[in-house]
C-alpha cells in the first residue's frame, strides 16, 4: 500500500521567504511534515523560522547549479530524501507593450524557470523514489492569454508549465517500464495574481499528498479567489 500521508514527509519550499512560502511552511508542519525553507535572504530566512516553528532554513542561491548540488548533499546526509518539492521562487516585470520587453526583465524572470531546473534534477530521484513524491510550481493564466505588455512573463511561465510536465511524463515512463503503479506526480498550480490566494495554494499543495498520484500527475490547477 502507498503511503500518501503527509505526515512525516520531508517537504523543501524552493523560494521561502514569501508570503505563499510561511503558509506553507506553517500548513505542512501542523500537517506533520518536515519542512525545509530554502531562499537567498538570511535575515528572511530566520524571520521565517520564528514564525513557522520547526522550519529548517537552507540559504541557497537557486540559479547556481553547483550551490543546488551542495544543498541536496546537506539535505541527504542530515535528513534523507526529499519526498516533494514546491516551487515558490518568482517575480513579475513587464509592461510597455512588446518594445518594453526588455532583456533585463527577461533575465530578471528567467531565474524562477533556472531554478526550477536546478531543483527538480537535484532532487528527481528523491521523488521519483518516494511513495507520495509530489512536486508542484506555481504558473500564471497569462500562458493562456499572454499580452504583449506582459510577453516575457507568460514565456517564462510557459517553459515553466512545459517543463512540469516533461518531469510528470518521465516519472509516469518510469512507472510503466518498472511495472511499478505511478506514486510520484508533477502538478501545474495557475493564478492569476497569488496575493490573498497564499493559504489556499498552501493547502492544495498539501492535499496532493492524499490523492493518488495517477489522478493528479501532469494535471493544471487553476486557484481562483473565493466569489464575493
Amino acid at each position: 500500500m502507498t503511503d500518501t500521508s503527509a505526515s512525516g514527509k520531508l517537504v523543501l519550499l524552493a523560494g521561502a521567504t514569501s508570503a505563499s512560502g510561511l503558509a506553507a511552511a506553517r500548513i505542512l508542519a501542523g500537517q506533520g511534515a518536515r519542512v525545509i525553507g530554502v531562499g537567498r535572504d538570511e535575515a528572511k530566512l530566520e524571520a521565517l523560522a520564528t514564525e513557522a516553528p520547526g522550519t529548517r532554513i537552507e540559504v541557497c542561491d537557486l540559479t547556481d547549479e553547483a550551490q543546488v548540488a551542495d544543498l541536496a548533499a546537506r539535505v541527504h546526509a542530515d535528513e534523507g530524501p526529499v519526498d516533494g518539492v514546491l516551487h515558490l521562487v518568482g517575480g513579475w516585470r513587464g509592461g510597455g507593450g512588446l518594445a518594453g520587453q526588455t532583456d533585463a526583465d527577461y533575465r530578471f524572470l528567467e531565474r524562477s524557470f533556472t531554478a526550477l531546473r536546478h531543483v527538480s534534477r537535484a532532487f528527481d530521484a528523491d521523488l521519483l523514489a518516494s511513495g507520495a513524491g509530489r512536486l508542484a510550481v506555481v504558473s500564471s493564466t497569462a500562458v493562456a492569454r499572454p499580452l504583449a505588455g506582459g510577453a516575457n512573463y507568460a514565456a517564462v511561465k510557459a517553459a515553466t508549465e512545459a517543463w512540469a510536465r516533461a518531469v510528470a511524463q518521465g516519472w509516469a515512463k518510469a512507472a510503466r517500464d518498472s511495472g511499478e503503479p505511478l506514486r510520484a506526480a508533477s502538478v501545474i498550480f495557475r493564478v492569476k495574481a497569488l496575493e490573498g490566494l497564499e493559504e489556499r495554494l498552501a493547502r492544495s499543495y498539501a492535499d496532493l499528498f492524499v490523492a493518488g498520484a495517477d489522478g493528479i500527475n501532469d494535471t493544471i490547477v487553476e486557484l481562483t479567489p473565493p466569489s464575493s
